[in-house]
């Protein structure tokens, strides 16, 4: 059931990319579950919370430029997320891993809800601040879009580019 929900959701989410975009095809891809959860060599960030260890490989579109978009986001094992928000609205499915994903302006750790693979959540964008935490394994979520994206930290302080992390 879970593998079938997982192929819904990711089949779903392709084809409104497809036909949200008619004047420009969307590459043809075909990945499997093993597929899904190498971690890309590179560094690219592109979409995601800036921090170490975090990247992220782009399946469609720019996700710096107006448009749909849709990455794969790689977190290791470990990692906490502090408050952050992006401008525009996401939608998004744990593809790997379990994701421990809470909403609020600061990282609360009893806010917390567990989402196993399959698991579906909303990132509301401007202002709607939201955190994340892994645990002993790293997680994949795949996350749709519109572009442009960025990413705003509640507190400055959490902004890795401030040094701080």
């Amino acid at each position: 059931m879970l593998k079938r929900t997982k192929f819904f959701v990711f089949t779903m989410t392709i084809a409104a990319l497809s036909s949200a975009v008619p004047s420009k095809s969307i590459p043809e891809l075909r990945m499997t579950p093993a597929e899904l959860s190498v971690v890309p060599k590179d560094a690219n960030q592109i979409g995601s919370s800036k921090l170490s260890g975090v990247h992220t490989k782009v399946l469609v579109g720019d996700p710096t430029k107006p448009g749909l978009y849709s990455i794969l986001l790689f977190v290791p094992p470990h990692t906490s997320i502090p408050a952050h928000s992006h401008r525009d609205n996401r939608m998004a499915t744990v593809v790997s891993g379990t994701w421990h994903f809470g909403y609020g302006e600061r990282f609360d750790a009893k806010s917390l809800k567990d989402l196993p693979p399959g698991s579906v959540y909303s990132e509301p964008g401007v202002g709607h601040y939201h955190f994340a935490q892994t645990g002993d394994e790293p997680v994949v979520v795949h996350i749709t879009g519109v572009g442009p994206t960025d990413t705003h930290y509640f507190d400055p302080k959490d902004e890795p580019s401030a040094g701080t992390k």
